[in-house]
């Protein structure tokens, strides 16, 4: 397993291409719902997990492992028992604040397009 991740970080650091290094640093499924849940506080991995609805245990780990190898997120643990961990935004990581905004607000306005076609489909 250590063999395959540091195998997936290596791959990471061969980007050359900015749009490459980027997509392949926040893309899947899930790690940007992970991002845009933690962009306003830390969140435990339990808020966490309820937070992003469909996600396994298992995938939840292995994003967060993959951003905090990149240095998107940082885990905190804080050494008490209960066990307690926290996960926030690295500065690496508040640095996509405005591409999410971005992507907020290109999403409002593909919906809209999407049921303005759909009403005009059916008029």
């Amino acid at each position: 397993m250590e063999q395959n991740q540091t195998m997936m970080a290596t791959q990471r650091e061969l980007c050359y291409c900015p749009i490459d290094a980027a997509v392949q640093t926040i893309s899947g499924k899930w790690k940007i719902i992970i991002l845009w849940k933690l962009r306003d506080k830390p969140m435990r991995f339990g808020e966490l997990k309820r937070a992003v609805s469909g996600i396994t245990e298992k995938m939840l780990i292995q994003q967060l492992r993959e951003l905090e190898q990149d240095e998107i997120i940082c885990r905190q643990d804080f050494q008490e028992m209960p066990l307690r961990v926290e996960y926030s935004l690295t500065p690496q990581g508040r640095k996509l604040s405005p591409v999410f905004d971005a992507l907020w607000q290109w999403g409002e306005d593909h919906i809209r397009h999407q049921r303005q076609e759909k009403l005009a489909q059916s008029s």
